[in-house]
């Protein structure tokens, strides 16, 4: 996955924005939300189950479908990579989102927003993995769930990581 040629490279792109948008139109309304959440459950220790309780509907459905996309290619993907998967934007639920605010978090670049200055749903957005692993660790999950969590945006030299960052694209 990492020895992509420039033509790999491009589909991937243009199926993560494709997915990043039809991600958006789901998240227009928490109404429409349908995570599995009893599914989920069956990967979480009861202290991750708690912080992923803490997530917002919509971003909880969209982690069950990473982890079902990711588990639907491989199988046999270990536990902690699962929970990692379901768990990935828990980082979100530290301030809530306005509709508008979901809308226009959602169209920047991660990359650019790591630029913009780390404040309100911006600053959320940017800084999510690390935000997200820290609110794990307080919380008692397991720690590789929460290096996972931390490093699912930046996950060069860690193959569980790339994994989670190319299944949440996608999605």
């Amino acid at each position: 996955m990492l020895h992509l040629s420039p033509l790999q490279r491009l589909i991937r792109k243009v199926r993560g924005y494709a997915g990043k948008a039809l991600r958006l139109s789901r998240s227009l309304s928490i109404r429409t939300a349908q995570p599995e959440d009893n599914w989920a459950a069956e990967y979480l220790t009861p202290e991750e189950a708690r912080v992923y309780g803490g997530m917002d509907a919509r971003d909880r459905e969209h982690a069950c479908r990473v982890a079902r996309h990711l588990l639907r290619d491989y199988p046999q993907a270990e536990p902690e990579v699962v929970a990692a998967a379901l768990l990935h934007d828990c980082g979100k639920s530290l301030r809530p989102y306005y509709v508008i605010e979901r809308v226009l978090v959602g169209l920047i670049p991660n990359r650019l927003a790591r630029l913009l200055p780390p404040v309100g749903a911006i600053g959320i957005r940017a800084n999510h993995p690390e935000l997200g692993a820290q609110l794990l660790a307080r919380a008692g999950a397991r720690p590789r769930v929460a290096r996972l969590v931390a490093r699912h945006h930046h996950p060069v030299g860690d193959p569980d990581a790339a994994l989670l960052h190319h299944y949440d694209d996608l999605e």
